[in-house]
């Protein structure tokens, strides 16, 4: 598949990231959304990564603060040096980083810990990632099964999907965070752990994420990958990554959806 690059213009919640970034040539809207139906016709089971194509986790509680609260308690232990830069921006790269130089530590699992518990937090302040309650419910009432593959804790994905009357389409494949925190993506177990529990054949799975790492794991496991990207920095990093497709807007995909139904 030809790698379809992204731009750096947003356009309505039923468009996909259409341009290129070298020539700012606009592709038929139509041409992408046949590609989109192609590759959700496939899918009889879908994975979804958490905070970003389910909800915005951290809408009203900062992640950016969460990463700074964890760097400043690990400072606080006389850990100063234990980051580079890069780790030091995103909550799941500290735990990663952490676990890298002190694996199975006490002090990896207290990190964890506290980390588990600003996610519960954070749960009473997400916002629904728009179309995503739907495009959950529809694409479940047409008989794929549903599996939520997150960084995240599991009680937190499952604490939310109960505050939307969510956890029936998924339920019991909810795995996220365990204490192997070197399991985190980009490694596939959380992926592969969904895929076996659900009986899932690689080429009749799909996988939707907002990360570099959602797209990594999900290539580890041989499945189709979809980027979500609410950005431009977001799709830049995908794009990047390797992502082939990625959408703005999850609404093209409901749209596709319902024309089954």
């Amino acid at each position: 598949m030809v790698r379809r690059p992204l731009g750096n213009h947003h356009h309505g919640p039923d468009t996909l990231l259409v341009t290129s970034d070298a020539t700012k040539q606009t592709v038929p809207v139509a041409e992408e959304k046949e590609s989109l139906r192609e590759l959700i016709k496939r899918a009889r089971f879908v994975l979804f990564d958490f905070d970003g194509p389910i909800c915005r986790l951290f809408a009203g509680h900062s992640a950016e603060r969460v990463a700074r609260e964890q760097v400043r308690w690990l400072e606080e232990r006389g850990l100063h040096g234990l980051l580079t830069e890069e780790e030091r921006a995103d909550s799941h790269a500290v735990l990663r980083a952490v676990d890298r130089r002190c694996p199975g530590s006490d002090l990896a699992a207290e990190l964890e810990e506290r980390l588990t518990q600003q996610e519960l937090t954070a749960v009473a302040s997400a916002w629904p990632t728009q179309y995503a309650d739907p495009l959950i419910r529809t694409w479940f009432a047409l008989g794929a099964r549903l599996a939520v593959t997150t960084n995240n804790s599991p009680a937190v994905a499952s604490r939310y999907l109960a505050t939307r009357g969510l956890t029936s389409c998924f339920a019991p494949h909810i795995y996220g965070r365990t204490q192997d925190l070197h399991l985190l993506k980009p490694h596939p177990h959380c992926v592969q752990r969904a895929l076996g529990a659900m009986g899932a054949t690689p080429e009749a799975s799909l996988m939707i994420g907002d990360t570099a790492s959602d797209f990594e794991a999900a290539a580890a496991a041989g499945i189709d990958f979809l980027g979500y990207a609410r950005n431009d920095r977001k799709a830049k990093v995908l794009r990047e990554a390797g992502a082939e497709m990625v959408v703005s807007s999850l609404g093209p995909m409901l749209d596709v959806l319902r024309e089954r139904n």
